[in-house]
């Protein structure tokens, strides 16, 4: 049992935190029984350390005490379980793109990361100023969906266009954007959604092929960046 916050393994767990030290080590902290599941049903599970040993999940387990879990926990309740996974090496796959520019709330990355898998999208693409996929909020808002897509970081300046022969690309515009019905027999697409505050950047933005927009009452300016990548996904999901 690890009893002792300064054991080098429980050390290395509190150091997953950092987005610096997941990436560099390939490997992430989750807590809760949901995400556990979660990541174990995707592969990806790889040990638990747990307060109780009643888990009946087929991988390496630690016992850890009160004072590990208080130490480990990033909730104000605490479940005492743990999960570390690793950081899958993926690629860019499949007909239909979510890229998303600036997105720095978790809160909303996470609800966009749940929408992409629900209404079937194939890879997301995560600008590098996007806020960290594995952090806790964003893992908890996922509701683990996170385990279930693939999703790449690049810079969206070079990549866009090594793409743009390829795939329509497309981005929210209210200014001269099209309502979403005419986009809905496109076979293969890319989706741009940008910033909570300042939408996408002027000079992404203008390697777009066409644009779309959400109407909507006028009395209402915009809609939340998660809400509206939601119902974009949803009008274009396809079969």
């Amino acid at each position: 049992m690890y009893t002792s916050i300064n054991n080098p393994k429980i050390k290395y767990l509190k150091k997953l935190n950092n987005k610096k030290y997941r990436k560099q080590n390939k490997e992430f902290l989750i807590e809760g029984m949901h995400l556990v599941k979660e990541a174990y049903n995707a592969g990806i599970l790889k040990e638990l350390y747990i307060k109780e040993d009643n888990i009946d999940i087929d991988v390496p387990k630690y016992l850890i005490d009160d004072k590990v879990v208080k130490y480990l926990t990033s909730v104000q309740t605490p479940t005492g379980i743990f999960g570390l996974c690793e950081i899958k090496e993926n690629k860019l796959k499949g007909n239909k793109l979510l890229i998303l520019d600036n997105i720095q709330d978790p809160g909303n990355l996470g609800t966009i990361i749940r929408s992409s898998v629900a209404f079937n999208i194939d890879t997301i693409i995560l600008g590098h100023d996007c806020t960290d996929p594995y952090s806790q909020k964003v893992l908890r808002s996922s509701q683990g969906m996170i385990f279930h897509t693939n999703i790449i970081e690049k810079n969206l300046l070079s990549f866009l266009p090594e793409i743009k022969k390829e795939y329509k690309l497309l981005a929210t515009k209210v200014d001269g954007g099209k309502e979403l019905d005419p986009f809905k027999k496109i076979n293969k697409f890319a989706i741009i959604m940008g910033s909570e505050g300042s939408g996408v950047k002027e000079e992404i933005s203008n390697l777009c092929d066409e644009y779309l927009y959400i109407p909507m009452n006028k009395n209402c300016e915009s809609l939340n960046v998660a809400v509206a990548t939601s119902i974009i996904l949803y009008e274009l999901r396809g079969d």
